[in-house]
Protein backbone atom coordinates (compact mmCIF):
# COMPACT_ATOMS: atom_id res chain seq x y z
CA UNK A 1 0.00 0.00 0.00
CA UNK A 2 1.45 3.45 -0.73
CA UNK A 3 0.00 6.61 0.78
CA UNK A 4 0.78 9.94 -0.73
CA UNK A 5 0.87 13.01 1.14
CA UNK A 6 0.25 14.08 3.91
CA UNK A 7 1.69 11.83 7.26
CA UNK A 8 1.05 9.01 10.05
CA UNK A 9 0.00 10.76 13.06
CA UNK A 10 3.30 10.92 15.03
CA UNK A 11 3.17 7.73 18.21
CA UNK A 12 -0.22 6.10 16.64
CA UNK A 13 -1.28 3.19 14.29
CA UNK A 14 -3.48 4.79 11.62
CA UNK A 15 -6.85 3.25 11.49
CA UNK A 16 -6.62 -0.44 9.99
CA UNK A 17 -3.19 -0.67 9.88
CA UNK A 18 -1.51 -3.70 11.01
CA UNK A 19 1.04 -3.93 14.39
CA UNK A 20 3.64 -5.13 12.47
CA UNK A 21 5.07 -1.37 12.24
CA UNK A 22 4.98 -1.04 16.28
CA UNK A 23 6.06 -4.58 17.73
CA UNK A 24 9.18 -4.99 18.92
CA UNK A 25 10.31 -6.88 15.92
CA UNK A 26 9.13 -4.21 13.51
CA UNK A 27 11.36 -3.32 10.52
CA UNK A 28 14.12 -0.38 11.27
CA UNK A 29 13.28 2.30 9.49
CA UNK A 30 9.25 1.89 9.48
CA UNK A 31 8.36 2.54 12.79
CA UNK A 32 7.81 5.80 14.07
CA UNK A 33 9.32 7.60 17.11
CA UNK A 34 8.00 11.04 19.03
CA UNK A 35 11.29 12.54 17.08
CA UNK A 36 10.74 10.80 13.56
CA UNK A 37 11.94 8.06 12.39
CA UNK A 38 14.05 5.78 13.98
CA UNK A 39 17.08 3.92 12.18
CA UNK A 40 17.52 1.28 14.76
CA UNK A 41 14.61 0.82 17.03
CA UNK A 42 15.18 1.62 20.56
CA UNK A 43 18.65 2.18 21.74
CA UNK A 44 19.63 2.16 25.76
CA UNK A 45 17.92 5.76 25.96
CA UNK A 46 14.62 4.61 25.34
CA UNK A 47 12.08 2.88 27.46
CA UNK A 48 10.45 0.67 25.40
CA UNK A 49 10.42 -1.70 21.97
CA UNK A 50 11.88 -1.04 18.40
CA UNK A 51 9.03 1.21 17.10
CA UNK A 52 9.04 3.57 20.20
CA UNK A 53 11.46 5.39 21.56
CA UNK A 54 11.59 6.71 25.65
CA UNK A 55 11.47 10.27 24.24
CA UNK A 56 8.15 9.53 22.43
CA UNK A 57 6.24 7.18 24.85
CA UNK A 58 4.34 4.29 23.52
CA UNK A 59 1.94 4.50 20.58
CA UNK A 60 -1.49 2.45 21.38
CA UNK A 61 -0.96 -0.99 21.61
CA UNK A 62 2.69 -1.44 21.90
CA UNK A 63 3.74 -3.48 25.12
CA UNK A 64 5.49 -1.47 28.17
CA UNK A 65 8.38 -3.99 27.58
CA UNK A 66 7.65 -5.02 24.09
CA UNK A 67 5.80 -7.55 22.88
CA UNK A 68 6.26 -11.47 23.09
CA UNK A 69 5.06 -14.77 23.62
CA UNK A 70 4.18 -14.34 26.93
CA UNK A 71 2.32 -11.37 26.75
CA UNK A 72 -0.11 -12.51 24.79
CA UNK A 73 -2.66 -15.82 24.77
CA UNK A 74 -3.02 -17.49 28.14
CA UNK A 75 -0.87 -14.41 29.98
CA UNK A 76 -3.19 -12.01 28.60
CA UNK A 77 -5.16 -12.63 31.35
CA UNK A 78 -4.33 -11.13 35.06
CA UNK A 79 -4.94 -14.08 37.22
CA UNK A 80 -2.70 -16.25 34.54
CA UNK A 81 -0.49 -13.85 34.29
CA UNK A 82 -0.36 -13.93 38.22
CA UNK A 83 0.02 -17.19 38.85
CA UNK A 84 3.02 -17.59 36.04
CA UNK A 85 5.15 -14.89 38.31
CA UNK A 86 4.55 -16.52 41.34
CA UNK A 87 5.42 -19.67 40.22
CA UNK A 88 8.45 -18.57 38.76
CA UNK A 89 9.50 -16.36 41.82
CA UNK A 90 9.34 -19.86 43.78
CA UNK A 91 11.56 -21.92 41.16
CA UNK A 92 15.04 -20.62 42.62
CA UNK A 93 13.83 -22.83 45.66
CA UNK A 94 15.13 -25.72 44.01
CA UNK A 95 18.97 -24.45 43.98
CA UNK A 96 18.97 -24.56 47.76
CA UNK A 97 19.49 -27.96 49.99
CA UNK A 98 17.48 -30.40 50.37
CA UNK A 99 16.95 -30.29 46.49
CA UNK A 100 20.22 -29.41 45.92
CA UNK A 101 20.11 -28.52 42.24
CA UNK A 102 22.84 -25.57 42.62
CA UNK A 103 23.22 -25.38 38.75
CA UNK A 104 19.54 -24.21 38.77
CA UNK A 105 20.25 -21.04 40.18
CA UNK A 106 21.78 -19.56 36.86
CA UNK A 107 18.88 -20.13 34.93
CA UNK A 108 15.74 -20.51 37.65
CA UNK A 109 15.38 -16.28 37.22
CA UNK A 110 15.02 -16.91 33.34
CA UNK A 111 11.49 -17.57 32.95
CA UNK A 112 10.21 -14.92 35.70
CA UNK A 113 12.98 -12.03 33.75
CA UNK A 114 10.98 -12.85 30.55
CA UNK A 115 7.89 -12.59 32.25
CA UNK A 116 8.54 -9.23 33.83
CA UNK A 117 10.08 -7.83 30.27
CA UNK A 118 6.60 -8.40 28.15
CA UNK A 119 4.55 -6.68 31.00
CA UNK A 120 2.07 -4.45 28.86
CA UNK A 121 2.69 -1.36 31.45
CA UNK A 122 4.79 -0.20 34.44
CA UNK A 123 2.36 -0.73 36.79
CA UNK A 124 2.19 -4.51 35.61
CA UNK A 125 5.97 -4.78 36.17
CA UNK A 126 6.03 -3.96 39.03
CA UNK A 127 3.42 -6.44 40.20
CA UNK A 128 4.89 -9.16 38.23
CA UNK A 129 7.75 -8.29 40.59
CA UNK A 130 5.75 -8.75 43.67
CA UNK A 131 3.72 -11.40 43.25
CA UNK A 132 7.33 -13.28 42.33
CA UNK A 133 8.82 -11.94 45.25
CA UNK A 134 5.85 -13.54 47.29
CA UNK A 135 6.29 -17.45 45.42
CA UNK A 136 9.88 -16.44 46.31
CA UNK A 137 9.39 -16.07 49.92
CA UNK A 138 7.18 -18.99 50.43
CA UNK A 139 9.02 -21.31 48.67
CA UNK A 140 12.26 -20.59 50.67
CA UNK A 141 10.69 -20.82 53.71
CA UNK A 142 7.84 -22.83 53.20
CA UNK A 143 8.98 -25.08 56.35
CA UNK A 144 8.24 -22.27 58.31
CA UNK A 145 4.15 -22.82 57.80
CA UNK A 146 4.06 -25.70 60.87
CA UNK A 147 5.04 -22.52 63.01
CA UNK A 148 3.60 -19.61 61.34
CA UNK A 149 0.94 -21.08 59.84
CA UNK A 150 -1.65 -18.16 57.93
CA UNK A 151 0.98 -15.48 59.18
CA UNK A 152 3.73 -16.60 56.60
CA UNK A 153 1.46 -15.42 53.60
CA UNK A 154 1.14 -11.84 55.30
CA UNK A 155 5.21 -11.66 55.94
CA UNK A 156 5.98 -12.86 52.13
CA UNK A 157 3.29 -10.45 50.63
CA UNK A 158 5.02 -7.41 52.79
CA UNK A 159 8.61 -8.74 51.78
CA UNK A 160 7.61 -9.23 48.39
CA UNK A 161 6.95 -5.58 47.76
CA UNK A 162 10.84 -5.20 47.46
CA UNK A 163 10.49 -7.51 44.47
CA UNK A 164 8.61 -4.07 42.88
CA UNK A 165 11.02 -1.55 42.22
CA UNK A 166 13.08 -4.29 40.93
CA UNK A 167 10.58 -5.70 38.01
CA UNK A 168 10.60 -1.59 37.15
CA UNK A 169 14.11 -2.44 36.85
CA UNK A 170 13.91 -5.04 34.63
CA UNK A 171 11.44 -3.63 32.20
CA UNK A 172 13.41 -0.81 31.94
CA UNK A 173 16.79 -2.60 31.09
CA UNK A 174 15.48 -5.72 29.19
CA UNK A 175 12.07 -4.73 27.53
CA UNK A 176 11.79 -3.99 23.94
CA UNK A 177 14.88 -4.80 21.80
CA UNK A 178 18.05 -4.02 23.66
CA UNK A 179 20.47 -2.35 22.03
CA UNK A 180 24.34 -3.40 23.02
CA UNK A 181 24.97 -0.75 26.02
CA UNK A 182 21.48 -1.24 27.47
CA UNK A 183 22.22 -5.07 27.41
CA UNK A 184 25.47 -4.30 29.16
CA UNK A 185 23.59 -2.12 31.65
CA UNK A 186 21.16 -4.63 32.07
CA UNK A 187 23.57 -7.49 33.19
CA UNK A 188 25.44 -4.87 35.76
CA UNK A 189 22.25 -3.04 37.34
CA UNK A 190 19.73 -6.03 37.63
CA UNK A 191 21.88 -7.93 39.33
CA UNK A 192 22.84 -4.96 41.75
CA UNK A 193 18.77 -4.57 42.52
CA UNK A 194 18.50 -7.94 43.65
CA UNK A 195 21.50 -7.68 46.00
CA UNK A 196 19.73 -4.48 47.43
CA UNK A 197 16.83 -6.50 47.93
CA UNK A 198 18.89 -8.89 49.43
CA UNK A 199 20.76 -6.41 51.71
CA UNK A 200 17.23 -4.91 52.67
CA UNK A 201 15.91 -7.88 53.92
CA UNK A 202 18.94 -9.09 55.50
CA UNK A 203 18.00 -6.47 58.57
CA UNK A 204 17.35 -8.99 61.49
CA UNK A 205 14.05 -7.56 61.96
CA UNK A 206 12.72 -8.74 58.54
CA UNK A 207 14.17 -12.30 59.04
CA UNK A 208 17.65 -12.09 58.03
CA UNK A 209 19.70 -13.14 55.31
CA UNK A 210 18.55 -16.58 55.11
CA UNK A 211 18.07 -17.93 51.24
CA UNK A 212 20.53 -15.23 49.34
CA UNK A 213 20.82 -16.76 46.11
CA UNK A 214 24.66 -17.18 46.32
CA UNK A 215 24.62 -19.30 49.35
CA UNK A 216 22.98 -21.98 46.93
CA UNK A 217 26.21 -22.06 45.30
CA UNK A 218 28.11 -23.67 49.23
CA UNK A 219 29.48 -27.14 47.13
CA UNK A 220 30.85 -25.63 44.32
CA UNK A 221 34.53 -24.74 44.66
CA UNK A 222 34.58 -21.82 42.17
CA UNK A 223 31.92 -19.95 43.68
CA UNK A 224 33.22 -20.58 46.87
CA UNK A 225 37.02 -19.00 46.11
CA UNK A 226 34.73 -16.17 44.51
CA UNK A 227 33.26 -15.82 48.11
CA UNK A 228 36.93 -15.71 49.80
CA UNK A 229 37.11 -12.31 47.25
CA UNK A 230 33.54 -10.51 47.83
CA UNK A 231 31.67 -12.62 50.45
CA UNK A 232 28.27 -14.42 49.75
CA UNK A 233 26.84 -10.81 47.96
CA UNK A 234 29.52 -11.42 44.80
CA UNK A 235 28.31 -15.07 44.45
CA UNK A 236 25.07 -13.39 44.15
CA UNK A 237 25.80 -10.93 41.80
CA UNK A 238 27.65 -13.32 39.64
CA UNK A 239 24.68 -15.72 39.77
CA UNK A 240 21.71 -13.01 38.72
CA UNK A 241 24.77 -12.01 35.68
CA UNK A 242 24.39 -15.07 34.66
CA UNK A 243 20.32 -15.43 35.03
CA UNK A 244 20.20 -11.92 33.02
CA UNK A 245 22.51 -12.96 30.18
CA UNK A 246 20.62 -16.06 29.72
CA UNK A 247 17.61 -14.37 29.41
CA UNK A 248 18.60 -11.87 26.71
CA UNK A 249 19.78 -14.67 24.79
CA UNK A 250 16.08 -16.17 24.59
CA UNK A 251 14.59 -13.04 24.74
CA UNK A 252 16.17 -11.04 21.60
CA UNK A 253 18.16 -11.86 18.48
CA UNK A 254 20.36 -8.56 18.33
CA UNK A 255 20.99 -9.26 21.59
CA UNK A 256 22.69 -12.86 21.68
CA UNK A 257 26.52 -11.34 20.89
CA UNK A 258 26.28 -9.10 23.05
CA UNK A 259 24.89 -11.21 26.07
CA UNK A 260 27.25 -14.22 25.16
CA UNK A 261 30.15 -11.75 25.76
CA UNK A 262 28.69 -10.72 28.55
CA UNK A 263 28.25 -14.29 29.74
CA UNK A 264 31.95 -15.08 28.43
CA UNK A 265 33.12 -12.59 30.74
CA UNK A 266 31.47 -13.71 33.55
CA UNK A 267 32.84 -17.31 32.99
CA UNK A 268 36.70 -15.83 32.56
CA UNK A 269 36.03 -13.54 35.77
CA UNK A 270 35.32 -16.57 37.79
CA UNK A 271 38.69 -18.31 36.38
CA UNK A 272 40.46 -15.21 37.53
CA UNK A 273 39.27 -15.05 40.86
CA UNK A 274 40.09 -19.78 41.18
CA UNK A 275 43.56 -18.96 40.25
CA UNK A 276 44.78 -15.57 41.70
CA UNK A 277 42.60 -14.80 44.84
CA UNK A 278 44.71 -14.94 48.04
CA UNK A 279 44.29 -18.55 49.77
CA UNK A 280 44.51 -19.64 53.54
CA UNK A 281 47.76 -21.44 54.66
CA UNK A 282 47.98 -24.55 56.23
CA UNK A 283 48.61 -23.88 60.06
CA UNK A 284 48.45 -27.55 61.56
CA UNK A 285 45.10 -28.77 62.60
CA UNK A 286 42.78 -29.43 65.55
CA UNK A 287 40.86 -32.36 66.95
CA UNK A 288 37.29 -31.13 67.80
CA UNK A 289 34.43 -33.38 68.68
CA UNK A 290 31.01 -32.59 68.02
CA UNK A 291 28.07 -34.47 70.24
CA UNK A 292 24.82 -34.86 68.99
CA UNK A 293 21.71 -36.67 71.16
CA UNK A 294 19.69 -36.64 68.38
CA UNK A 295 15.83 -36.72 68.95
CA UNK A 296 14.60 -37.61 72.53
CA UNK A 297 10.76 -36.66 72.89
CA UNK A 298 8.41 -37.17 75.68
CA UNK A 299 7.90 -36.85 79.65
CA UNK A 300 11.58 -35.68 80.85
CA UNK A 301 12.95 -35.09 77.01
CA UNK A 302 15.19 -32.45 78.83
CA UNK A 303 16.85 -34.52 81.32
CA UNK A 304 17.00 -37.49 79.02
CA UNK A 305 18.57 -35.19 76.27
CA UNK A 306 21.46 -34.34 78.50
CA UNK A 307 22.15 -38.09 79.84
CA UNK A 308 22.46 -38.72 76.40
CA UNK A 309 24.68 -36.08 75.49
CA UNK A 310 26.96 -37.30 78.76
CA UNK A 311 26.82 -40.71 77.52
CA UNK A 312 28.27 -39.72 74.19
CA UNK A 313 30.94 -37.16 75.48
CA UNK A 314 32.19 -40.43 77.54
CA UNK A 315 32.92 -42.05 74.16
CA UNK A 316 35.39 -39.34 73.07
CA UNK A 317 37.79 -40.63 76.00
CA UNK A 318 41.53 -41.33 74.78
CA UNK A 319 40.79 -39.80 71.47
CA UNK A 320 42.66 -36.43 71.89
CA UNK A 321 40.41 -33.78 71.01
CA UNK A 322 40.83 -30.57 71.88
CA UNK A 323 37.22 -28.58 72.25
CA UNK A 324 33.94 -30.83 72.47
CA UNK A 325 30.83 -29.02 71.02
CA UNK A 326 27.20 -29.59 71.90
CA UNK A 327 24.62 -28.26 70.51
CA UNK A 328 22.35 -24.98 70.92
CA UNK A 329 19.71 -25.52 74.28
CA UNK A 330 21.86 -28.92 75.18
CA UNK A 331 21.06 -27.81 78.61
CA UNK A 332 17.82 -26.75 80.38
CA UNK A 333 17.28 -24.03 81.89
CA UNK A 334 16.06 -25.40 85.58
CA UNK A 335 19.18 -28.35 85.11
CA UNK A 336 21.94 -25.52 84.66
CA UNK A 337 20.81 -23.84 88.04
CA UNK A 338 21.98 -26.94 89.72
CA UNK A 339 25.22 -27.08 90.80
CA UNK A 340 24.77 -30.81 90.49
CA UNK A 341 25.09 -29.99 86.84
CA UNK A 342 28.18 -28.10 86.47
CA UNK A 343 29.87 -30.68 88.72
CA UNK A 344 29.32 -33.30 85.97
CA UNK A 345 30.70 -31.47 83.20
CA UNK A 346 33.37 -30.69 84.75
CA UNK A 347 34.05 -34.25 85.07
CA UNK A 348 33.15 -34.67 81.86
CA UNK A 349 35.93 -32.42 80.84
CA UNK A 350 38.67 -33.96 83.11
CA UNK A 351 38.05 -37.34 81.83
CA UNK A 352 38.06 -36.56 77.89
CA UNK A 353 40.65 -34.10 78.50
CA UNK A 354 39.13 -31.08 76.67
CA UNK A 355 36.73 -28.10 77.37
CA UNK A 356 33.57 -28.33 76.90
CA UNK A 357 31.19 -25.58 74.60
CA UNK A 358 27.72 -25.81 75.84
CA UNK A 359 24.13 -23.95 75.29
CA UNK A 360 21.80 -23.07 77.80
CA UNK A 361 18.61 -20.92 77.40
CA UNK A 362 18.13 -20.09 81.11
CA UNK A 363 17.47 -16.75 82.75
CA UNK A 364 20.76 -14.95 83.67
CA UNK A 365 22.55 -11.63 84.45
CA UNK A 366 25.07 -10.63 81.90
CA UNK A 367 27.99 -7.84 82.42
CA UNK A 368 25.67 -4.93 82.35
CA UNK A 369 23.53 -6.52 85.32
CA UNK A 370 20.73 -6.95 82.68
CA UNK A 371 18.65 -10.01 83.70
CA UNK A 372 16.16 -12.23 81.46
CA UNK A 373 16.25 -14.63 79.63
CA UNK A 374 19.28 -15.29 77.72
CA UNK A 375 20.71 -17.88 74.63
CA UNK A 376 24.27 -18.60 76.05
CA UNK A 377 27.41 -20.47 74.85
CA UNK A 378 29.03 -21.50 77.90
CA UNK A 379 32.59 -22.72 78.34
CA UNK A 380 33.40 -25.27 81.11
CA UNK A 381 36.55 -26.85 81.77
CA UNK A 382 37.91 -29.21 84.46
CA UNK A 383 37.27 -27.09 87.22
CA UNK A 384 33.79 -25.74 86.01
CA UNK A 385 32.82 -22.86 83.84
CA UNK A 386 35.61 -20.55 82.77
CA UNK A 387 33.70 -17.69 82.69
CA UNK A 388 33.61 -17.37 79.11
CA UNK A 389 30.36 -16.65 77.81
CA UNK A 390 28.36 -15.20 74.57
CA UNK A 391 24.90 -14.30 74.83
CA UNK A 392 23.08 -14.59 71.29
CA UNK A 393 23.00 -11.47 69.67
CA UNK A 394 20.96 -11.82 66.92
CA UNK A 395 17.45 -13.43 67.45
CA UNK A 396 15.15 -14.98 65.02
CA UNK A 397 11.47 -13.04 64.87
CA UNK A 398 9.09 -14.50 66.46
CA UNK A 399 10.88 -17.56 67.18
CA UNK A 400 12.77 -15.90 69.91
CA UNK A 401 11.20 -12.89 70.21
CA UNK A 402 7.86 -11.03 69.06
CA UNK A 403 8.66 -7.32 66.64
CA UNK A 404 6.51 -5.10 68.00
CA UNK A 405 4.94 -7.07 70.88
CA UNK A 406 1.86 -5.11 72.05
CA UNK A 407 0.85 -5.36 68.00
CA UNK A 408 1.82 -8.58 67.10
CA UNK A 409 1.51 -10.68 70.18
CA UNK A 410 -1.76 -12.10 68.09
CA UNK A 411 1.12 -14.24 66.33
CA UNK A 412 1.23 -16.46 69.74
CA UNK A 413 -2.17 -17.60 69.27
CA UNK A 414 -1.77 -19.03 65.70
CA UNK A 415 1.58 -20.37 65.75
CA UNK A 416 4.45 -21.11 67.68
CA UNK A 417 5.82 -17.52 68.52
CA UNK A 418 8.23 -16.71 71.38
CA UNK A 419 6.03 -16.52 74.80
CA UNK A 420 8.80 -14.19 76.09
CA UNK A 421 11.26 -12.09 74.50
CA UNK A 422 14.70 -13.66 74.82
CA UNK A 423 17.28 -10.83 75.87
CA UNK A 424 20.39 -9.49 73.58
CA UNK A 425 23.93 -9.98 74.27
CA UNK A 426 25.45 -7.08 73.31
CA UNK A 427 29.37 -7.57 71.78
CA UNK A 428 30.80 -10.60 69.89
CA UNK A 429 33.24 -12.99 72.06
CA UNK A 430 36.32 -14.79 71.05
CA UNK A 431 37.34 -17.77 73.85
CA UNK A 432 40.57 -18.97 74.57
CA UNK A 433 40.95 -22.62 74.72
CA UNK A 434 44.11 -23.57 77.90
CA UNK A 435 47.76 -24.36 76.82
CA UNK A 436 46.78 -27.66 76.64
CA UNK A 437 44.79 -26.87 73.20
CA UNK A 438 47.49 -24.44 72.08
CA UNK A 439 45.77 -21.64 72.98
CA UNK A 440 43.18 -22.21 70.64
CA UNK A 441 41.14 -19.23 69.94
CA UNK A 442 37.38 -20.07 68.94
CA UNK A 443 34.79 -17.34 67.81
CA UNK A 444 31.07 -19.08 69.12
CA UNK A 445 27.62 -18.38 66.90
CA UNK A 446 24.27 -19.34 68.04
CA UNK A 447 22.00 -20.76 65.67
CA UNK A 448 20.79 -18.45 62.76
CA UNK A 449 23.78 -15.98 63.03
CA UNK A 450 25.89 -18.30 61.11
CA UNK A 451 23.35 -16.76 57.80
CA UNK A 452 24.67 -13.44 58.88
CA UNK A 453 28.40 -12.73 56.97
CA UNK A 454 29.84 -9.96 58.97
CA UNK A 455 29.50 -11.56 62.37
CA UNK A 456 32.07 -14.27 61.52
CA UNK A 457 34.28 -11.71 59.21
CA UNK A 458 34.15 -10.00 63.06
CA UNK A 459 34.94 -13.36 64.47
CA UNK A 460 38.12 -13.82 62.62
CA UNK A 461 39.52 -10.09 62.98
CA UNK A 462 39.32 -10.39 66.38
CA UNK A 463 41.62 -13.56 65.63
CA UNK A 464 39.52 -16.35 65.95
CA UNK A 465 41.06 -19.60 64.59
CA UNK A 466 38.25 -21.83 64.93
CA UNK A 467 34.16 -20.25 64.11
CA UNK A 468 32.17 -22.57 66.44
CA UNK A 469 28.31 -22.48 65.77
CA UNK A 470 25.38 -24.06 68.27
CA UNK A 471 22.37 -24.76 66.82
CA UNK A 472 19.08 -26.73 66.98
CA UNK A 473 16.80 -27.20 64.43
CA UNK A 474 14.78 -30.30 65.66
CA UNK A 475 11.46 -27.73 65.17
CA UNK A 476 11.89 -28.06 61.52
CA UNK A 477 13.60 -32.01 61.27
CA UNK A 478 11.76 -33.24 58.37
CA UNK A 479 11.95 -30.07 56.04
CA UNK A 480 14.82 -28.29 54.30
CA UNK A 481 16.32 -26.47 57.17
CA UNK A 482 18.64 -28.30 58.72
CA UNK A 483 20.39 -29.32 55.58
CA UNK A 484 19.94 -25.14 54.21
CA UNK A 485 21.40 -24.40 57.61
CA UNK A 486 24.29 -26.69 57.63
CA UNK A 487 25.50 -25.26 54.55
CA UNK A 488 25.97 -21.55 55.39
CA UNK A 489 28.97 -23.05 57.58
CA UNK A 490 30.49 -24.02 54.09
CA UNK A 491 30.27 -20.42 52.85
CA UNK A 492 31.59 -18.87 56.00
CA UNK A 493 34.67 -20.90 56.37
CA UNK A 494 35.51 -19.35 52.74
CA UNK A 495 34.91 -16.00 53.29
CA UNK A 496 37.10 -15.94 55.82
CA UNK A 497 39.78 -18.52 55.79
CA UNK A 498 38.98 -20.35 58.35
CA UNK A 499 37.74 -23.37 59.45
CA UNK A 500 34.22 -23.72 60.90
CA UNK A 501 31.76 -26.51 63.15
CA UNK A 502 28.55 -26.36 62.74
CA UNK A 503 26.96 -28.79 66.34
CA UNK A 504 23.70 -29.33 66.34
CA UNK A 505 21.30 -31.18 68.89
CA UNK A 506 19.82 -33.14 66.24
CA UNK A 507 21.24 -32.73 62.83
CA UNK A 508 22.65 -31.39 60.84
CA UNK A 509 25.84 -31.58 62.55
CA UNK A 510 29.01 -31.01 59.97
CA UNK A 511 32.85 -29.23 59.47
CA UNK A 512 34.04 -27.20 56.95
CA UNK A 513 38.15 -26.62 56.27
CA UNK A 514 39.22 -22.91 55.57
CA UNK A 515 38.23 -23.20 52.08
CA UNK A 516 34.75 -23.77 52.64
CA UNK A 517 35.55 -27.52 51.76
CA UNK A 518 33.96 -30.46 54.14
CA UNK A 519 35.87 -31.99 56.26
CA UNK A 520 34.58 -35.94 58.13
CA UNK A 521 31.32 -36.86 57.51
CA UNK A 522 28.43 -34.88 58.73
CA UNK A 523 25.80 -36.62 61.36
CA UNK A 524 22.18 -36.33 59.42
CA UNK A 525 19.01 -35.83 60.82
CA UNK A 526 18.82 -39.95 62.06
CA UNK A 527 22.15 -39.81 63.83
CA UNK A 528 22.57 -39.94 67.69
CA UNK A 529 25.80 -39.70 67.90
CA UNK A 530 29.45 -38.21 68.75
CA UNK A 531 31.89 -37.48 65.64
CA UNK A 532 35.32 -36.51 65.67
CA UNK A 533 36.79 -33.92 63.36
CA UNK A 534 40.46 -32.84 62.31
CA UNK A 535 40.15 -29.42 61.22
CA UNK A 536 42.87 -27.56 59.19
CA UNK A 537 43.77 -24.38 60.94
CA UNK A 538 45.11 -21.33 58.08
CA UNK A 539 46.46 -18.12 58.61
CA UNK A 540 46.65 -14.85 56.09
CA UNK A 541 43.58 -13.12 55.33
CA UNK A 542 41.04 -13.16 52.76
CA UNK A 543 40.03 -10.70 50.31
CA UNK A 544 36.80 -10.31 52.10
CA UNK A 545 37.82 -10.48 55.03
CA UNK A 546 40.60 -7.56 54.40
CA UNK A 547 37.82 -5.88 51.88
CA UNK A 548 34.30 -6.25 53.48
CA UNK A 549 31.24 -6.18 52.06
CA UNK A 550 32.46 -4.09 48.78
CA UNK A 551 30.37 -5.82 46.26
CA UNK A 552 27.27 -3.91 48.16
CA UNK A 553 28.63 -0.76 47.44
CA UNK A 554 29.54 -1.56 44.02
CA UNK A 555 25.75 -2.68 43.15
CA UNK A 556 24.89 1.07 45.24
CA UNK A 557 27.15 2.84 42.58
CA UNK A 558 25.69 1.43 39.84
CA UNK A 559 22.75 1.95 40.47
CA UNK A 560 23.35 5.71 41.39
CA UNK A 561 25.08 6.23 38.13
CA UNK A 562 21.82 4.78 36.55
CA UNK A 563 19.73 7.50 38.36
CA UNK A 564 22.04 9.89 37.23
CA UNK A 565 21.95 9.03 33.81
CA UNK A 566 18.23 8.89 33.57
CA UNK A 567 18.15 12.44 35.38
CA UNK A 568 20.21 13.81 32.93
CA UNK A 569 18.07 12.49 30.21
CA UNK A 570 15.36 13.35 30.86
CA UNK A 571 16.57 17.52 31.40
CA UNK A 572 17.93 17.05 27.92
CA UNK A 573 14.50 15.67 26.56
CA UNK A 574 13.15 18.49 24.40
CA UNK A 575 9.14 19.36 24.98
CA UNK A 576 6.92 17.00 22.92
CA UNK A 577 6.05 19.44 19.46
CA UNK A 578 2.56 19.95 18.34
CA UNK A 579 0.78 16.52 16.57
CA UNK A 580 0.88 16.69 12.74
CA UNK A 581 -1.92 17.25 10.70
CA UNK A 582 -3.90 13.96 10.06
CA UNK A 583 -2.66 11.80 6.99
CA UNK A 584 -4.50 12.52 3.88
CA UNK A 585 -4.82 10.08 0.75
CA UNK A 586 -4.35 11.19 -3.04
CA UNK A 587 -8.61 12.04 -2.73
CA UNK A 588 -7.78 13.63 0.26
CA UNK A 589 -10.16 11.41 2.25
CA UNK A 590 -8.45 10.85 5.54
CA UNK A 591 -10.92 8.11 6.54
CA UNK A 592 -10.61 5.73 3.64
CA UNK A 593 -6.70 5.75 2.37
CA UNK A 594 -5.88 4.35 -0.62
CA UNK A 595 -9.37 5.01 -2.88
Amino acid sequence: MRIRGGRLPIGRNPAGASDEGTSNEGAAGESTSAEGTSGEGTSAEGASGEGTSGEGGRGDGQAAGGRGPAGAGTLSSPWARGAAALLAGALPALAFPAPGLWWFAYVALVPWLLLIRTAPSPRRAALDGWIGGIGFIIAVHHWLVPSLHVFIVLLAALLGLLWAPWGLLVSRLLGGAPSASRAVAAVVVVPSGWLMIELVRSWEGLGGPWGLLGASQWEVAPALRVASVGGVWLVSLLVLAVNTGAALLVADRAARTTAGVLLVVCALSVAAMSAWAPRPTSAGTVRIAVVQPGVVEGPGSVARRFDRGEELTRSLEGRGVDLVVWGESSIGAGAWERPETARRLAELSRRVGADLLVNVDARQTDGSGRSGIFKSAVLVGPDGPTGDRYDKMRLVPFGEYVPARSLLGWATSVGKAAGEDRLRGDRQVVMTLPDGARGLRIGPLVCFETAFPDMSRRLVRDGAQVIVAQSATSTFQHSWAPAQHASLGALRAAENGRPMVHATLTGISAAYGPRGERVGSPLGTDASAAEVFDLPLARGSTLYGRLGDWPVYGALAALAVLCAVEGLRALRRPAPGPPGPPARTAHGSPGRPGR
